[in-house]
């Protein structure tokens, strides 16, 4: 078991298999990432941060960044997604795999070369 698995495990257990889901769905998408847990957070990396995910009660939280979030904020808007200046919320009921492959390869491109 990795970090990031044993990060999902520790969550309580009705939110384990949105997070692993959405481990998979990144992993997937940006498999020459590295992992690690960096802020407390499943972190992918290759020579810098590139993105993260974070439990949250109501939500799946992804990190890609200010930059990242402001390439994606007229899709997030159209689709009712909150975000702030780093941050997106994913309510568990409505993750989106194609957009967080699309925000993980963004963010690949942009901060992971």
């Amino acid at each position: 078991m990795n970090e990031i698995e044993k990060y999902i495990e520790q969550q309580d257990e009705g939110y384990r298999d949105e997070l692993m889901h959405v481990y998979h769905v990144i992993k997937k998408a940006i498999p020459e990432a590295d992992e690690k847990i960096s802020w407390r957070m499943p972190t992918f990396y290759k020579k810098h941060n590139i993105i993260h995910f974070a439990c949250h009660k109501k939500h799946v939280g992804i990190y890609p960044g200010a930059d990242g979030v402001e390439e994606f904020s007229d899709e997030l808007k159209e689709k009712g997604y909150k975000f702030s200046k780093g941050a997106i919320q994913f309510p568990y009921d409505r993750i989106d795999d194609e957009l967080i492959t699309r925000i993980a390869l963004w963010c690949y491109e942009n901060h992971g070369k």
